[in-house]
């Protein structure tokens, strides 16, 4: 008999504990499927919002578990190099997962006033948040890539999960059309870098960066420009900003209240990874585009919020706004500058969601009471919403003792840090035009009289009362005492450690 000599394979270093809130939310997507599939769709139980609220817990815990651990001994890869666990990653899992939280307690009542219960808006959201965390964590372009589409496809359905409703299923067909577009222009930004560095591994390529200098950099800065294409259009940055004030109207709020936060953060997240650690030696050549697309963000989103008539677009508009704020901290690309775009994502996760939480009740059955006149009246009709969003539109607007004044003081400061002064004054001129936004539907819900026909009171699901409340709560406590946050996110912004490599040098 013959043996055939058995050789030591090579195989990627794997170490579950380290990815453990990815494989929670993979893991938990999976078994509600097969336990719905087993269950009557329908149960006066809301078990589905629970059970995803459950899974989004535990990798929140997990994540702080991980946090101790890589706070106090560093980075940990895993996968081959293809991931970096990090305070960085670690930030970004507790952010995207708290997303998942509020966006599960405000479903819940839409989805049974809409008569779409069912696990599959839930499953889609825990699949959608594990492909954010993967960017969070992606220290190899392709592995960025792969969540970026395990982000979006889940999205893309999740958009158009209200079948009865046309301007749902358009919003979704957009989103997904728009969306492959700029996946093929990130796609072939990862070729390009790989042509240029010889690796796709962002250790790889910073190391490779830092100890040559190319004599031809065209084809690398296409790369740049294409990854900027691709992750722009996550952000909803201008110029790649077309979809999301169709989107935002025509897709379920509560799916809007994630697009806005959770999709939005692991957008920046993917940002920070490529070109603050990646590319932070060619910060000359990207930092100009950078500047560019945060001027025309801040303008085009708080202008355009101005002529808006219909409250979830002038949200959008002004979702695209802060966009703009938050690339002046990419655009500083320096500890400080990362830790206020840290601290500006993690704030608005909770002041975006409970603004599309508002907008879940207001919009009644059918999702399409959203013009500026369903809000007038609001605060005899309704003290707590009309309160509530109250907090979130000052927050929004930057006014003091409110979680968005210490987040916008925050970009700001980096950017004049770093002498980008006239950044700081496009950035507080645009300020002033949003404010004027939510001025608008201020005084609508507190100086003017209900339309006729509006109804007297609204009744507001438990859930939805729970995410609208711990969200306005959240905004004025971090006004008024934001240092944990903020020490949180200058640890998780620490550059000094530069990305895991297992290969010094690309050839």
């Amino acid at each position: 008999m013959l043996f055939a000599e058995v050789q030591k394979l090579d195989t990627p270093n794997v170490e579950f504990s380290a990815v453990l809130p990815v494989l929670l939310l993979i893991g938990g997507a999976v078994l509600l499927l097969v336990i719905g599939s087993l269950l009557p769709r329908r149960s006066n139980a809301p078990w589905h919002a629970t059970f995803a609220i459950v899974v989004a817990g535990a990798a929140i815990v997990s994540s702080i578990v991980l946090w101790f651990r890589v706070r106090d001994d560093g980075p940990i890869r895993a996968l081959g190099d293809t991931v970096r666990i990090d305070t960085l990653t670690v930030f970004f899992a507790i952010v995207i997962a708290l997303g998942v939280v509020l966006t599960a307690l405000l479903a819940d009542g839409y989805l049974r006033r809409e008569h779409l219960e069912g696990p599959e808006a839930y499953v889609l959201l825990l699949l959608s948040a594990s492909g954010g965390v993967i960017m969070a964590s992606a220290n190899d372009l392709v592995v960025l890539f792969l969540g970026l589409e395990i982000l979006s496809i889940a999205v893309y359905v999740l958009a158009g999960i209200h079948i009865r409703r046309a301007r749902s299923g358009e919003a979704a067909m957009k989103y997904f059309v728009l969306g492959a577009f700029s996946s093929a222009f990130l796609l072939y930004g990862i070729a390009l870098v790989y042509g240029a560095t010889g690796s796709t591994n962002i250790g790889v390529i910073q190391s490779f960066l830092a100890r040559n200098i190319l004599t031809n950099d065209l084809g690398l800065l296409a790369g740049f420009a294409m990854l900027l294409v691709g992750l722009g259009f996550k952000v909803a940055a201008v110029p790649f900003h077309s979809w999301a004030p169709d989107v935002y109207d025509g897709s379920p709020s509560p799916i809007v209240a994630f697009m806005a936060s959770a999709v939005k953060a692991a957008g920046f997240a993917g940002l920070i990874r490529v070109f603050v650690h990646g590319f932070g030696t060619f910060q000359a050549d990207w930092r100009p585009i950078v500047a560019v697309l945060a001027v025309l963000t801040l303008v085009v989103g708080s202008v355009l919020a101005v002529s808006q008539t219909n409250v979830k677009r002038m949200l959008a508009y002004s979702s695209i706004s802060h966009a703009g704020f938050i690339l002046l901290g990419i655009d500083a690309a320096t500890d400080k500058g990362v830790a206020a775009t840290l601290f500006y994502l993690a704030t608005y996760t909770f002041t975006v969601a409970g603004s599309f939480g508002v907008a879940t009740v207001i919009g009644r059955a059918g999702d399409n009471a959203h013009s500026l006149g369903d809000y007038r009246g609001l605060a005899k009709r309704s003290p707590f919403l009309a309160f509530t969003f109250l907090v979130f539109l000052l927050a929004q607007a930057g006014v003091p003792l409110t979680s968005g004044f210490v987040a916008k003081f925050g970009v700001l400061g980096a950017a004049i840090d770093v002498g980008r002064w006239w950044l700081a004054l496009i950035g507080m001129l645009a300020s002033v035009i949003s404010a004027y936004v939510y001025l608008r539907i201020v005084l609508a819900m507190y100086g003017e009289d209900a339309e006729e026909g509006a109804p007297k009171r609204y009744d507001v699901p438990m859930g939805a009362r729970l995410a609208i409340g711990s969200a306005a709560v959240v905004t004025l406590a971090l006004g008024f005492y934001p240092s944990p946050v903020l020490d949180a996110s200058r640890t998780a912004a620490d550059l000094d450690a530069p990305p895991v490599a297992v290969v010094d040098a690309a050839p």
